[in-house]
């Protein structure tokens, strides 16, 4: 699978399409479809700044939280908009787990290779941003929450195109979320361990030094306990910082402020 995930099929133009574009102050937002090699399709959008550049880029991914709202593309919208106004080129997009569903539909059976589809097309979303007429590519962030952390670290340790990294509540391996449901025992619980090291993100997370990476956690997560927290940022290479809040899984005001605040800084950012 690991093999499959570094020689992906590269993105063309053709494989995406614009739907729509709507101008804001000081940016412009575009509504995007794109073709995956899976035979499905994509939501995302872009935000672009004013201006001839060059500019930085900027992919979210966001979190799994099926009683939020904001469990989808939308989650760092807010985000995207302010970044673009500063001078980035943003992209916020539709993931495997933006179904609320998702986790109850699918089986331990299917993670690797929903694994592996999910990296590859995060890397094509790569090729977009790359592509963009006046981007800058040698600044390029990447900021994952939950899921979307975990898997980012997966598909930046194999692309290494991002610059930078903001990782928020994300747990360091993958059967961590995955053995919650369906329940497996004995040897079959045991081998679905095995497995899934090969693409857990404690795995890779030293591959993507020398890239800075942000860790955001909070003290009260059911999900990610301070013991994993820890964990996984003592397996992260330099430079590296760690930020912990008082809040659960989602966070708080005080992380998107400090995320904001460290992006516009690495990036150079107005």
């Amino acid at each position: 699978m690991l093999s499959q995930m570094k020689a992906y099929p590269k993105l063309n133009p053709s494989d995406v399409r614009v739907l729509g574009a709507k101008k804001g102050e000081g940016y412009e937002k575009q509504l995007l479809v794109f073709q995956t090699p899976f035979d499905y399709r994509r939501m995302a959008e872009c935000f672009k700044p004013d201006g001839e550049g060059p500019h930085p880029l900027m992919l979210f991914l966001h979190w799994y939280e099926p009683e939020s709202r904001d469990s989808n593309r939308s989650q760092f919208v807010e985000e995207a908009v302010e970044m673009a106004k500063a001078g980035a080129i943003c992209l916020t997009v539709e993931t495997l787990w933006s179904d609320p569903d998702f986790f109850l539909k699918r089986t331990q059976a299917e993670d690797m290779q929903n694994s592996m589809e999910e990296v590859i097309n995060q890397r094509r979303f790569i090729d977009f941003l790359t592509s963009q007429p006046n981007a800058d590519p040698s600044r390029f962030a990447l900021v994952g929450h939950d899921f979307g952390g975990m898997y980012g670290i997966l598909s930046g340790s194999l692309d290494k195109r991002p610059s930078h990294y903001v990782i928020m509540a994300a747990t360091p391996r993958f059967p961590d979320w995955y053995l919650y449901l369906p329940k497996l025992e004995g040897a079959a619980r045991e081998a679905f361990l095995s497995e899934m090291t090969a693409i857990d993100p404690i795995t890779h997370i030293q591959n993507l030094a020398p890239a800075p990476i942000l860790f955001q956690f909070g003290d009260d997560d059911f999900h990610v306990p301070l013991k994993r927290a820890d964990e996984f940022f003592a397996q992260a290479n330099e430079p590296k910082e760690k930020k912990v809040y008082k809040s659960g899984h989602g966070l708080n005001d005080a992380a998107t402020k400090d995320r904001r605040a460290w992006l516009k800084e690495k990036l150079g950012l107005k």
